[in-house]
């Protein structure tokens, strides 16, 4: 029995979350023996130049010798010890020092329990319960934000899972990323409801789609103007587009914002931070209640001070080159190959859409060649360079990956390009 057969017969799918399934791109989970720099090996044996990198949680690259003597040193002390630590106030340090709206900060253990909270501090503090979010955005798992868009009017929502009730979505608002007119719509009508506007500064759970000017900081005064909480969901984009995250790129300060993956150093973490008074409605300070066993738990703080404290502007350099060599060359192989391909890049990060040009919004993305990129994901497969396998994933380059990962990477990809030409 293979080892994808054990697990299939004892978990759903043999996968602990759909993101590891490979149905969108044909063939087998692949299960990792280990992680090494810019590279996964496999149980097979098989070594992968790797660009899921954790969906983005690992940016020094696999057991980086600064995490995992960290984790090593908290592991000495101890697991969960249900007390507060000094290394969960060195990390609240570290977060409030570089995030320029973050003046506190509540540690919890995933980005879904970062939304589920961010959204209680939302209601509480205003007194209202409409939600905002964009086609396309994903804010994890909680019943609130699996919402899509209905057949009929533009904003109203409708569940996207099942085991979501209708009544879980009825405060939930939806509309088209990169749209502020519809935004602008929206408040006219109904601005006095709206407790938040959640948003990806740069979406990476649709590919990678970028912000036009002027639409992140259109939410942030609207909000502002009608008394709404603007809340930037940068789990993906903290400490990924530079040590202040996409606002400290973009010089936009939200009211609050939603971290996760890089914060955790690769182990489980998720934070809200943002003005001291909306933090201050939490429990034990204010009457809006939130809690964890293992929230703010020892490794992961320890894991999370070691790489923030490892970073500098130097390596968001290093690595934006890198990411810009990687886009460039992905490029030119697809114009040779006379392939309809876009790369989108945002910083240190990137994706492949198979159209001509790049998305503004999921209605876009869903119109790319999905067929071409499972053919496209398994071409590199077999040339040893691993993707993740879904269309709607960003590709996350570390500060492993060097020239050599990069040319080895950009060959193949030249050949895939070739293969699905044809």
């Amino acid at each position: 029995m293979t080892l994808f057969e054990r697990a299939r017969s004892l978990i759903p799918g043999g996968v602990s979350s759909p993101a590891r399934a490979f149905g969108a791109v044909g063939g087998n989970p692949l299960f990792a023996e280990r992680g090494e720099g810019a590279y996964i090996v496999s149980t097979d044996g098989h070594r992968f130049v790797d660009y899921i990198q954790g969906f983005g949680a690992v940016i020094l690259g696999h057991a980086a010798p600064v995490v995992t003597k960290a984790i090593a040193g908290a592991n000495a002390r101890g697991g969960a010890v249900g007390l507060s630590t000094e290394a969960e106030v060195r990390l609240a340090e570290l977060v409030c020092a570089h995030v320029p709206s973050i003046e506190r900060v509540r540690f919890v253990t995933s980005g879904t329990e970062a939304a589920m909270t961010a959204a209680r501090i939302a209601r509480g503090a205003t007194g209202r319960v409409l939600l905002v979010k964009f086609e396309g955005c994903y804010h994890g798992h909680a019943d609130a934000f699996l919402a899509k868009a209905g057949s009929g009017v533009a904003t109203h929502a409708v569940p996207m899972a099942a085991g979501v009730p209708e009544a879980s979505v009825t405060d939930t608002v939806i509309l088209a990323f990169n749209d502020s007119g519809a935004l602008d719509e929206l408040f006219a009508r109904r601005g006095d409801e709206i407790a938040a506007v959640f948003v990806e500064p740069v979406a990476a759970n649709m590919g990678v789609v970028v912000p036009e000017p002027g639409f992140l900081r259109r939410i942030v005064d609207l909000c502002r103007t009608h008394r709404a909480v603007s809340v930037f969901d940068e789990v993906v984009t903290g400490f990924r587009l530079g040590l202040g995250g996409a606002q400290g790129a973009m010089r936009i300060t939200p009211d609050l914002t939603m971290l996760g993956k890089v914060l955790g150093g690769g182990l489980p973490i998720g934070a809200v931070g943002g003005r001291a008074d909306l933090m201050d409605v939490l429990s034990p300070v204010g009457a809006v209640y939130q809690a964890g066993t293992y929230a703010a738990h020892p490794h992961a703080m320890a894991a999370g001070a070691a790489v923030l404290s490892a970073l500098t502007p130097e390596d968001f350099d290093t690595l934006e080159g890198t990411a810009t060599q990687l886009a460039d060359g992905l490029t030119e192989a697809a114009k040779d190959a006379g392939i309809e391909a876009t790369v989108v890049r945002s910083g240190t990060f990137l994706g492949v859409f198979f159209r001509g040009d790049a998305p503004r919004n999921f209605a876009q993305v869903q119109e790319c060649d999905r067929d071409a990129f499972a053919r496209f994901h398994a071409s590199l497969r077999s040339s040893g360079v691993l993707l993740p396998p879904s269309p709607y994933e960003a590709w996350f380059p570390s500060l492993a990956h060097g020239p050599d990962e990069i040319a080895a990477t950009i060959a193949a990809a030249r050949s895939a390009f070739g293969e699905t030409a044809r």
